[in-house]
């Protein structure tokens, strides 16, 4: 089964659903190339007037598969940068996609998972949803998400999260911005429907625009010199030598080199 989910309803509303619900939909180079393809589709069908992005199983999205981390880290140059872009560009599509999109956040939204947060028009989260831009913690950078999440909740908010690599709750990621509701889980269908009605009686050559323009009138768009330099910057500090003991203690369970012992 794919690992990326497209259905589209007679209405128009397309559902992307990351389906690699035994890794938490942690998104690995398939996963990426699944939904940067599947965005692209969807981008040009003219019958598509809104996409909602949801997660398989009990978790949204737990940022990158520690496992492809691993492997990515250790490949050839152009192997290890082809995967840095990969996940620059999925932001990207996904931030500047010329119709609106909403994120149905639920269980861990970790380091790209948080990315895709930023970059959807409408995020709604269950109260137990659990967030964090965690990157650091692994001896990485969120390089490829950095600008979004700069964008969503501004730079103070990102110095702290980005450095600290804390995780915080769906309260505290209403308060800075994070997402736009706080959503009971058995409200959540009957709010999304408000959302996408709302959306479907605003006329959809408008809401085109209107995106557009807010985002490139205000440079928030990436151009390719910019991918590539925030991928390279990614692809460096992941092959370091913090970036190898950062996987490897995450999939060993037990705490990185660089924390102090007591």
């Amino acid at each position: 089964m794919s690992v990326v989910l497209l259905a589209v309803d007679a209405r128009g509303i397309a559902t992307v659903t990351l389906n690699r619900p035994e890794r938490g939909n942690a998104y690995n180079a398939e996963l990426l190339a699944a939904l940067t393809d599947g965005l692209a589709t969807l981008a040009a069908d003219p019958a598509v007037r809104a996409v909602v992005i949801r997660g398989a199983g009990k978790q949204f999205a737990a940022g990158a598969d520690i496992n492809w981390l691993g492997q990515i880290a250790k490949a050839p140059p152009a192997d290890a940068f082809a995967a840095s872009l990969a996940t620059t560009v999925a932001m990207q599509r996904l931030n500047e996609f010329p119709k609106p999109t909403i994120a149905i956040i639920h269980g861990a939204c970790f380091g790209g998972g948080a990315g895709i947060a930023c970059c959807v028009d409408v995020a709604l989260a269950t109260p137990a949803a659990l967030f964090g831009i965690t990157e650091v913690r692994v001896g990485v950078t969120p390089s490829p998400i950095s600008t979004h999440m700069v964008n969503a909740i501004g730079l103070r908010q990102t110095r702290r999260y980005a450095l600290t690599g804390e995780r915080f709750d769906a309260a505290e990621a209403l308060r800075i911005g994070l997402v736009h509701e706080v959503v009971a889980a058995d409200a959540m269908e009957a709010r999304l429907a408000q959302v996408l009605d709302a959306i479907l009686l605003s006329a959809p050559g408008a809401v085109a625009v209107t995106k557009h323009s807010f985002l490139a009138a205000n440079g928030l768009t990436l151009d390719q010199r910019a991918m590539d330099m925030l991928a390279h910057e990614g692809w460096l500090q992941r092959s370091s030598p913090e970036g190898l003991e950062g996987t490897a203690a995450f999939a060993e369970k037990r705490r990185p080199a660089w924390y102090p012992l007591p």
